[in-house]
């Protein structure tokens, strides 16, 4: 799809509703751009086109600061990813990271997954994920899950892929697609039964997908947690050797890792070493089941992040479900004030 400009053209021609914002990449004309800011409204965020894990982003509250901010992002987008296009869209004070799982084939079949829940976050990080997404509506998941779906058909996706949304007071708002398999795929394979990995091979054969949306049900609920090499709150890399190692099992709990004792986690590369899902009848189980897994699992040599899984999982807000992407950052932030 090229980079996110073209990605969000592409959406709204497809049906897919999206952030408020500019229409396509920002022009130079400073004037223009005080106009277009004032269209969307403020908070704005301006973001690079070529941009991604969080890097070449910049959020504006006043137009005094709108001008500077475009050009500091535009000089950030051109060092960091050689394309200094950027866009802007309306921020959103108070999101949830709401994404739609999709599988389509090469003869124009397209399903949904259902939704995922990927709010808990740091730096733009996802941490924990669940399905489905606590607190939306059947008929607002089918809708959107539709919408997704149709967009593949118009656009002849193929493959597995990923819609990821901003979710608002109840309403989707597309940022992104992920035209790959997710790390946090395994929550969707739990709650459908449907191996992704599976299908997506099988699709890239030229063979069609042997169910259709009508043969999908979600049942129950599943959580993931991202185990990764680091400090659990200061959040500084762990590399080195994994003198003793556990993983968790019992009903309901998968773990997908690559390591084992002995194994050397090398410096070069992302921290995550390990996944650890767990599955229920409810939510409420899913969270016992994990808190757990967390409790017999065993990393000895290396530091890992175990620790802020276990705190988030007796967390209340995490409880409750249905927190803001800001909210894990906010609660780390008070917890270092207090310590």
């Amino acid at each position: 799809m090229g980079d996110k400009v073209t990605a969000k053209q592409t959406m709204i021609k497809a049906g897919v509703p999206v952030v408020p914002g500019s229409d396509g990449a920002l022009p130079e004309d400073s004037e223009e751009i005080v106009r277009i800011a004032r269209t969307v409204g403020y908070p704005v965020i301006i973001k690079a086109a070529g941009g991604g894990g969080g890097r070449g982003m910049r959020v504006v509250h006043t137009e005094a600061a709108l001008v500077n901010a475009v050009t500091m992002t535009r000089s950030e987008a051109h060092s960091a990813f050689g394309n200094p296009t950027v866009y802007m869209e309306k921020f959103l004070e108070h999101p949830r990271h709401v994404e739609i799982q999709v599988l389509a084939d090469e003869h124009r079949n397209a399903v949904y997954l259902g939704d995922r829940d990927c709010s808990l976050q740091r730096r733009h990080q996802k941490v924990i994920e669940e399905a489905p997404a606590p607190f939306i509506a059947p008929k607002d998941r089918a809708r959107i899950g539709e919408r997704c779906a149709d967009a593949c058909r118009k656009i002849s996706y193929r493959g597995a892929g990923t819609f990821e949304f901003l979710y608002e007071k109840g309403e989707f708002y597309f940022i992104e697609m992920n035209t790959r398999v997710q790390v946090e795929h395994p929550v969707t394979e739990l709650i459908t039964g449907i191996d992704i990995v599976k299908n997506q091979i099988m699709i890239a054969a030229g063979d069609k997908l042997n169910f259709r949306q009508k043969n999908i049900t979600f049942r129950g609920h599943a959580i993931e947690c991202r185990i990764n090499a680091e400090h659990p709150f200061k959040f500084t890399p762990s590399p080195g050797r994994i003198t003793t190692l556990h993983m968790p099992g019992g009903p309901g709990i998968r773990v997908d890792s690559h390591v084992y004792q002995n194994y050397f986690v090398p410096p070069h590369y992302d921290s995550l070493i390990a996944k650890i899902i767990s599955y229920g009848d409810t939510r409420e189980q899913a969270v016992a089941r994990m808190r757990v897994a967390l409790s017999e699992m065993v990393i000895e040599g290396i530091q890992t992040n175990i620790a802020l899984h276990q705190d988030l999982m007796v967390d209340g807000g995490f409880a409750e479900g249905g927190v803001s992407i800001h909210y894990l950052e906010k609660k780390l932030a008070a917890s270092s004030k207090t310590d």
